[in-house]
């Protein structure tokens, strides 16, 4: 196979979370662009349908994923549509930030973890059986640079414990199904642009931390992300399984 080919998703399917905007509407857009028929979902659906409407192979389904009844629904009706889950994308997160751990509120606290963690199992449970029946797949977490370090100054208990958690969720998952041909590997943005870092880079002063504590002095650009999403949803990445890929600028290098 020539090496650009491995990178291709071509007949495949793929569902991303958090495809309404920001990072999970470029992911979804990257994926169809190698290939695959991709499955767009969110809870803002009008977002979604205009993702949805610009692909000729996309689906738009409108999903809470911290409820059984819309994971349940958005399962069936892909498998229903297309009968295989090849590539699935966990992306939805919400974050706590900033606020006092002291002062948090365990309700705020709980939410958080149920979208970022509890909800990516309760996908991954429902989509993994086919799979496994088929013996391939690919699932990526999207996880964060504060699922690997603390997000200090920054003051986001719940989004840092989550992202943590996923990342060795990530790593169990792995080693569990790794002789059934089923890979699960995280990716681990560092500060991109999108909606929940927006008050902080398009304030000087956050955006100047953010610039003094890359190395490479800046945030990320979305399509900065695009290679290292297509290596881990494709063929590329055949022999990579329980791994961790920070596209962060050499933040976590420090």
């Amino acid at each position: 196979m020539p090496a650009a080919d491995a990178f291709r998703l071509d007949g495949r399917v793929a569902l991303v979370t958090g495809a309404s905007a920001g990072l999970g509407a470029r992911f979804g857009q990257v994926l169809h662009e190698a290939g695959a028929a991709v499955v767009l979902a969110a809870r803002r659906s009008d977002l979604l349908d205009a993702v949805a409407d610009d692909l000729e192979r996309a689906e738009a389904v409108t999903c809470d994923v911290t409820v059984d009844a819309d994971l349940d629904a958005l399962v069936d009706r892909v498998l229903d549509r297309h009968g295989r889950i090849d590539v699935l994308v966990n992306n939805a997160g919400v974050s706590d930030g900033p606020i006092h751990a002291e002062t948090e509120d365990p309700e705020l606290f709980r939410r958080v973890v149920d979208v970022n963690l509890n909800a990516a199992f309760s996908l991954i449970r429902r989509c993994v059986p086919s799979m496994l029946e088929r013996e391939e797949g690919s699932i990526v977490n999207v996880a964060s640079v504060h699922g690997l370090v603390a997000s200090a100054p920054n003051r986001q208990a719940a989004y840092a414990a989550s992202k943590a958690g996923l990342v060795n969720l990530t790593r169990e998952l792995a080693c569990q199904w790794a002789a059934r041909k089923v890979r699960v590997n995280a990716l681990a943005p560092g500060y991109f642009a999108t909606e929940m870092t927006a008050s902080m880079l398009d304030d000087e002063k956050g955006r100047s931390w953010v610039e003094r504590g890359t190395p490479m002095g800046r945030p990320g650009d979305a399509h900065e992300l695009d290679g290292a999403l297509l290596f881990l949803a494709s063929d590329a990445s055949s022999y990579v399984t329980g791994q961790v890929l920070a596209v962060d600028g050499g933040w976590t290098a420090r």
